[in-house]
């Protein structure tokens, strides 16, 4: 099939390469001149495993194309989705100026093709508040008229960053909100060699198709909010998140993904999508108390954790003077994105305390540089990132960091105090090795050696 990407960001680029690699002939299309330039070359834009070696294959196949040209991304598609960015503003709301350039787009040039064409059909792949993809329709049919054909449609992403070619070739599930039966079939075709293990494509109402990618990413956030809810209240108690939650997760009905405790979620979904549902609530009279509560405990959770680093030195004066190194700033591993991450937060309430900065990340480094340009120390190992600190913060769980050399750690530091914000270490190994250990859900370290799990 015929498709075309309207958008060369994360999902845009991941979902057309896939497309691509099952056979499709795929063209992606983006503004920026030097994002295109270098997609010609198989310089990927993003940080995603596995992306460049495909976006190679592909484009070697001649199933792989990337333009600036509207006309001949759109002249012979029989699929245009659109993968836009959606920024949310600091009301919640949602940025529809993306969307519906790219509708003004699509309508100019199937309007020039006339009433003899085949019918397109437009698919609004980019997460948008419900009610949108409706409006993309009206928007298109306002510039072509009544007599030139085309299907709206709306295709829903679940994509996680970092497992996302995994997620788009194996996926859970398949959701297309339709109009027309004829839309359907053709949403069906391209997806049917994604799903022969036997997972559902759903076929639904537009309105519905638009909520169920809200839904999903508001539920995901409540179960990290909450299990952070309940760490905070165990270390008021003196009980143990790990025990709690393996207790709590064993239990079927319960599960156990998504319920890890830590300084909270980022990214570029669970943060935008929990407030736009919050916006989409105050703009129809709807209460979302629960989506309200889940993102002020997101919000605060990166700040109790910030406020251990200001207890532990505040006998030394405070954090004025004193130099801290963070282990990760991506908001998760796997990725390079660092969007809402918690560690850039915490970074920047810890300097403006008075503090120095050096942080350490695999792969995010050079998009901290860019968006932060002179206000953190980028180093580009783990361990000289910590020489001479007062304390080591880690925000992102990165397998490097999961099973450090404890001795040189310790003796790397000027003090030998960790701030661990993955609960990555077991608090009995930590206190054998004298470290004071701060860390989520559970009781603290001190640096003597005890009965610790």
């Amino acid at each position: 099939m015929r498709l075309t990407m309207v958008g060369t960001g994360y999902v845009g680029l991941v979902t057309g390469v896939c497309f691509s690699n099952a056979g499709n002939d795929v063209t992606c299309l983006d503004i920026d001149p030097a994002k295109i330039d270098s997609l010609k070359q198989g310089v990927c834009p993003i940080y995603e495993p596995g992306l460049t070696n495909l976006i190679e294959k592909n484009t070697k196949a001649g199933r792989l194309n990337f333009t600036l040209d509207k006309n001949e991304a759109f002249r012979d598609a029989q699929m245009i989705f659109i993968c836009v960015g959606t920024p949310t503003g600091e009301d919640g709301k949602t940025d529809m100026s993306y969307i519906l350039a790219a509708a003004d787009d699509v309508a100019t040039v199937i309007k020039e093709l006339g009433p003899n064409q085949e019918p397109k059909v437009i698919v609004v792949k980019s997460t948008v508040p419900v009610g949108t993809s409706l409006a993309v329709k009206d928007r298109i049919k306002q510039t072509v008229g009544e007599n030139i054909p085309f299907y709206i449609a709306n295709n829903p992403e679940f994509l996680k960053e970092g497992a996302a070619i995994n997620d788009f070739n194996y996926p859970d599930r398949v959701c297309c909100g339709v109009e027309d039966e004829a839309a359907g079939d053709l949403l069906k075709e391209v997806y049917e060699p994604f799903v022969r293990s036997g997972n559902p494509i759903f076929l639904m109402d537009i309105l519905s198709s638009e909520m169920v990618k809200y839904a999903s990413n508001n539920f995901l956030a409540t179960k990290i909010s909450f299990i952070n809810e309940m760490a905070n209240l165990c270390e008021a108690f003196g009980a143990d998140i790990t025990s709690v939650r393996q207790g709590m997760c064993a239990d079927r009905r319960v599960g156990k993904h998504f319920l890890y405790p830590g300084v909270g979620y980022g990214g570029s979904c669970f943060p935008k999508d929990t407030r736009a549902c919050i916006a989409m609530g105050e703009e129809r009279g709807v209460p979302v108390q629960l989506s309200k509560a889940v993102n002020s405990v997101n919000s605060n959770q990166r700040k109790r954790f910030f406020q251990k680093l200001v207890d532990h030195f505040e006998p030394e004066g405070g954090l004025a003077g004193k130099t801290i190194a963070f282990w990760g700033v991506a908001f998760k591993p796997h990725t390079d994105d660092i969007r809402e991450a918690p560690a850039i937060d915490i970074m920047k309430w810890t300097a403006k305390a008075g503090a120095t900065i050096r942080a350490f990340d695999p792969v995010a480094a050079a998009n901290v540089e860019k968006d932060f340009p002179g206000t953190f120390q980028i180093i580009d190992d783990m361990y000289d990132a910590i020489k001479g600190a007062d304390a080591v913060v880690i925000s992102t769980d990165w397998d490097e960091f999961r099973a450090p050399d404890y001795d040189r750690l310790k003796t790397m530091l000027n003090a030998p105090v960790v701030f661990d914000g993955r609960n990555l270490y077991q608090r009995r190994v930590m206190a054998e090795h004298g470290f004071t250990y701060y860390c989520v859900g559970r009781q603290p370290v001190l640096g003597a050696p005890a009965e610790m799990a």
